[in-house]
């Protein structure tokens, strides 16, 4: 970890603690830990089936060698981080700090685009209230309408963060295309917003693979990818706001790995025009493995832009 890094988690922490402490001041009873699943989002494991629109058959297709995306490149991710302070009685109440930014790349250096950041307490109306006013935080109450649940309540906060932490993702990569027209590659899927799944300059790179598009010998098609190929082009099912089309790319050797070692799955806008581009696309991608991320746990789907952006984030630039 890099000294900006160390600096960041240790101020964080003293944030923390401040709170705690300021609860404590008030009658609240503390809690040290993190919130249940507090290191990031969390997906139910199903099959939901693609419709193709590539062929009748899915297929595993070589795409050729690595080619440098052309001009400037930009990249957009978000990063959050939750921490349970203390008990209401048995209502918690959960720090949280979200933000979400956009990294250009212009000859080969990085810069930041755009920056957006909340600190956040989650908590039921009731210890909201009994919290008070604590400076810097935007307050965000629970549901309150059904029987007290401290696990529950957890889990409730769990999914505010996420949708705020999404909230911010969108008016960043929203901000910072009314500047620019420049590539913009985003970590996770363009379904959140019409506007994104519309956009012919826009890529989603999803690296979780809870959700699986096939099943039977489509699904060992699609898990079994070799390096350097991707899959014939689908509609994927989503419960989500928008229609994409999609492929899987394997930017890594899998064998002696797990299936799912440097499986992505990309998406773009629906229509003719992303089917003609894949190939070159994935191409593109292929070359954003590196720098490698290589010390971070999800190197082999974590394309060097992302990361970069994430750094950002954390090193508080």
């Amino acid at each position: 970890m890099t000294g900006a890094g160390l600096r960041k988690l240790t101020s964080l922490a003293a944030d923390v603690t401040r709170l705690r402490r300021a609860l404590a001041a008030r009658g609240i009873r503390s809690a040290a830990g993190e919130a249940e699943g507090g290191a990031g989002r969390a997906e139910a494991a199903e099959v939901r089936p693609g419709r193709l629109v590539e062929g009748s058959t899915l297929q595993a297709r070589p795409v050729g060698p690595p080619e440098p995306m052309p001009g400037p490149v930009a990249f957009l991710d978000g990063v959050q981080r939750q921490e349970l302070l203390g008990y209401v009685g048995t209502m918690p109440l959960v720090w949280a700090e979200v933000a979400a930014g956009v990294r250009l790349r212009e000859d080969r250096r990085f810069s930041t685009a755009t920056v957006l950041r909340a600190s956040l307490l989650l908590g039921r109306p009731e210890a909201l209230a009994a919290a008070g006013t604590l400076d810097g935080l935007d307050t965000v109450p629970l549901p309150d309408d059904g029987p007290l649940h401290p696990v529950r309540d957890l889990q409730l906060a769990r999914a505010a963060v996420d949708a705020r932490r999404g909230a911010l993702e969108r008016a960043a990569g929203e901000g910072f295309r009314a500047a620019s027209d420049a590539w913009l590659v985003v970590d996770g899927s363009l379904a959140e917003s019409p506007v994104w799944a519309r956009d012919p300059r826009m890529l989603g790179v999803v690296k979780s693979h809870a959700s699986l598009p096939f099943d039977g010998a489509d699904q060992l098609t699609y898990l079994a990818l070799p390096f350097g190929h991707r899959t014939s082009v689908f509609a994927p099912a989503s419960r989500a706001v928008a229609p994409v089309w999609s492929w899987a790319l394997r930017l890594w050797p899998s064998e002696g790995h797990d299936l799912l070692h440097g499986l992505v799955r990309v998406e773009a806008a629906p229509g003719a025009a992303s089917v003609a581009a894949a190939d070159r696309l994935s191409r593109w991608l292929l070359a954003e493995r590196a720098p490698i991320a290589g010390t971070d746990r999800r190197w082999d789907r974590l394309l060097y832009g992302i990361h970069e952006v994430e750094r950002s984030l954390r090193a508080g630039r």
